[in-house]
């Protein structure tokens, strides 16, 4: 399914555009002031495949020249779906981008069977994380960097309280 946003299209990242996505993230994650020697070692980290295994969903924003805006990928980990990208072109930051992909994202978790979000968060995404509803929970070590840690944020869904005549849903709030 294709949703057509303000900005651009909301789609299902094709195999084909991992490395565009992996260049992406390198970008948003420079952007953040890291100097090339901390980015280095984090190349690895920031390289994604797109595939279509089962619990694994991967979503992009493309802008009206057919370029990629921004990007998500989750993973289902037992019933947590786990944040395993969510990245931004850095001349896209604070555009909304951010906020559209997280909206299909808690869709797509849904859709997985989670029963709650989390992630391992730079430090700098954390006030994004913290205003879509995540809260800070723990501590994980780097997957680039030895001796530095990240946060550990989670999100668990909410059972909206809809009139008996329409029923009662789940979703992430």
């Amino acid at each position: 399914m294709i949703a057509r946003g303000i900005a651009g299209i909301l789609r299902p990242a094709r195999p084909e555009e991992g490395p565009a996505l992996s260049a992406l993230a390198f970008r948003s994650k420079a952007s953040n002031g890291y100097d090339p020697a901390f980015m280095e070692a984090c190349r690895a980290e920031l390289t994604y495949r797109v595939d279509d295994d089962p619990g694994t969903g991967t979503w992009l924003e493309e802008g009206a020249e057919g370029s990629v805006q921004g990007f998500f990928q989750l993973r289902l980990d037992g019933t947590i779906a786990e944040i395993r990208a969510l990245f931004v072109e850095p001349d896209a930051k604070r555009s909304g981008i951010g906020r559209r992909l997280w909206a299909k994202l808690e869709a797509e978790a849904a859709s997985l069977g989670a029963t709650a979000i989390a992630a391992d968060a730079d430090p700098v995404a954390v006030p994004f994380y913290l205003a879509m509803g995540m809260a800070v929970v723990g501590q994980v070590p780097s997957g680039s960097i030895p001796g530095r840690v990240l946060p550990r944020l989670l999100k668990r869904p909410v059972l909206l309280d809809l009139p008996a005549t329409s029923g009662s849903q789940s979703s992430f709030a």
